[in-house]
């Protein structure tokens, strides 16, 4: 097995629609491989078909060196999956959750048991394994769907969305779970919406948008090739953009004009920010900061909503 995932000319449709429009990508084993995109991009499909509870239309994909279509069972035996709600049992204890999906996988008692006493240590629980679900706050419910997508000991754990809904607090709790999960080998593969969380957690990611996959590579690589090394945002008094925009786009190779702001790319801010001064522009306010990864993605996507 050379990757742990490979994919070629990988392929979804259903009816007329092309949901993966012939992507390829490949994960090695111990990486955290993300996948980002806006909704409808094709990310919920490619997982779906990586998890092997959706065939693909045409291409190729082997996951831990199998067939997903023609070995799915003893596939599916193999990973973790985290989905992006959190679909337990709220009247059951902590433990019973944790119990009762060990069976699934005909793990026999005293392992579950073994286990869960590991997991919820993992995971900061230990307190809490005797509490109903429903009395647990929504980090808390986080990390122990994490715990029980690794109850199995899977070789690939699959994160939809992992901290969507928490607080900071919680999510930062989270980032180091999943960052100690990382530090043992496991295999991590993430969907995410927060451009700080790939940035975090992932070692290499794709964007993809409108089925296709349009960049790939780590979150530094993708900064450094897709946008300047700085942004300088300005805020001008309302109805003040519209007329001087023409002066803003001069003053950088590449700028934004949004309603509320305005964006200059530059690979040196200071200096942008002393020709606003020069042009007699005064804007209300200044923020200079360092290209991210989030610029990466709106310019590659766009800004436009997608139902």
């Amino acid at each position: 097995m050379t990757h742990l995932i490979e994919a070629r000319g990988l392929t979804k449709t259903f009816g007329d629609f092309t949901a993966v429009d012939g992507i390829d990508f490949a994960v090695e084993p111990g990486e955290s491989f993300g996948f980002l995109g806006p909704n409808g991009a094709g990310k919920t499909s490619t997982m779906r078909m990586i998890g092997a509870v959706s065939p693909i239309t045409s291409g190729s994909l082997t996951v831990l060196g199998l067939d997903p279509m023609k070995q799915g069972p003893q596939l599916r035996s193999r990973l973790g999956v985290v989905p992006q709600e959190d679909n337990l049992d709220q009247e059951l204890t902590v433990f019973d959750n944790l119990m009762m999906y060990g069976r699934y996988f005909d793990l026999p008692r005293a392992v579950i048991r073994e286990r869960i006493d590991e997991l919820l240590d993992f995971v900061q629980l230990s307190e809490k394994q005797g509490s109903k679900v429903d009395s647990l706050s929504g980090g808390m419910k986080r990390r122990l769907t994490i715990a029980r997508g690794l109850i199995n000991e899977p070789d690939l754990l699959i994160l939809d969305e992992p901290t969507t809904g928490l607080d900071p607090q919680a999510r930062h709790v989270l980032w180091d779970r999943l960052y100690r999960l990382k530090q043992q080998g496991v295999t991590l593969i993430i969907t995410t919406h927060y451009m700080d969380e790939a940035e975090q957690l992932c070692d290499r990611l794709v964007v993809m948008d409108k089925a296709k996959i349009v960049a790939e590579g780590s979150p530094i690589a993708l900064i450094e090739q897709h946008a300047p090394r700085e942004v300088v945002e300005v805020r001008f008094r309302a109805g003040v953009l519209e007329d001087i925009a023409d002066r803003i786009e001069s003053l950088a190779p590449r700028t934004e004009i949004l309603a509320d702001r305005a964006l200059l790319y530059t690979d040196d801010a200071d200096a942008t920010v002393a020709d606003l001064s020069t042009a007699g522009l005064e804007p209300e306010t200044v923020l200079a900061r360092r290209s991210s990864l989030e610029d990466v993605f709106l310019r590659l996507t766009g800004r436009t909503l997608v139902d």
